[in-house]
């Protein structure tokens, strides 16, 4: 699939355009590219968290994987009607999410973005992530997206909260709960 690049730079987007995996011509600004874009962030994201000290083997594991996926979930928003992302790639996020979910308490409060360098880092990713799938969505309504692009940035987005909840009770640093009355 696709070329091997030789020559990082090729002059063919200075007119504010850009090749497609099929081989069109789209805007730069597109829904399409802007998609497919987002879904690269989320992935530079994670390689951040995994960059991360001691996040442990299973979440270097699981993210690993993950951003295998999202390559290829990049592969598919950029070649129209390319079909990438399965059934069996969201099952198994929901099984991640559940193994990771599984041992923490119950959530009763809010949960603020932190808790340590690496759940901080993981955060951002799950940011990244909601709007990736919001960036699809807005594409699905204008030209057609499989189901399973959507559904698989969803439970990524929930499996990354719940992999920043572990990360941020493991470093110590523990979960910063959000404080009603608490500004300043």
């Amino acid at each position: 699939m696709g070329n091997r690049l030789s020559k990082i730079y090729t002059r063919t987007g200075d007119d504010g355009s850009t090749g497609l995996g099929d081989g069109s011509r789209v805007a730069k600004d597109s829904l399409r590219v802007g998609a497919y874009g987002t879904v690269d962030e989320a992935n530079s994201c994670i390689g951040v968290v995994l960059a991360q000290a001691d996040i442990g083997a299973d979440v270097l594991d699981c993210l690993t994987r993950v951003q295998h996926q999202l390559f290829d979930l990049g592969g598919e928003l950029c070649i129209p009607g390319m079909a990438l992302i399965q059934d069996g790639d969201i099952d198994a996020l929901e099984r991640d999410l559940d193994a990771f979910n599984e041992p923490l308490p119950p959530l009763k409060d809010f949960i603020l973005p932190g808790g340590g360098a690496a759940a901080a880092h993981c955060h951002v990713a799950r940011t990244v992530a909601r709007r990736a799938e919001r960036d699809v969505i807005a594409l699905s309504r204008v030209e057609p997206v499989r189901a399973q692009a959507i559904r698989y940035l969803n439970r990524l987005s929930d499996l990354l909260f719940v992999i920043a909840r572990v990360l941020a009770r493991n470093s110590g640093a523990g979960e910063v709960i959000w404080e009603r009355n608490k500004r300043g």
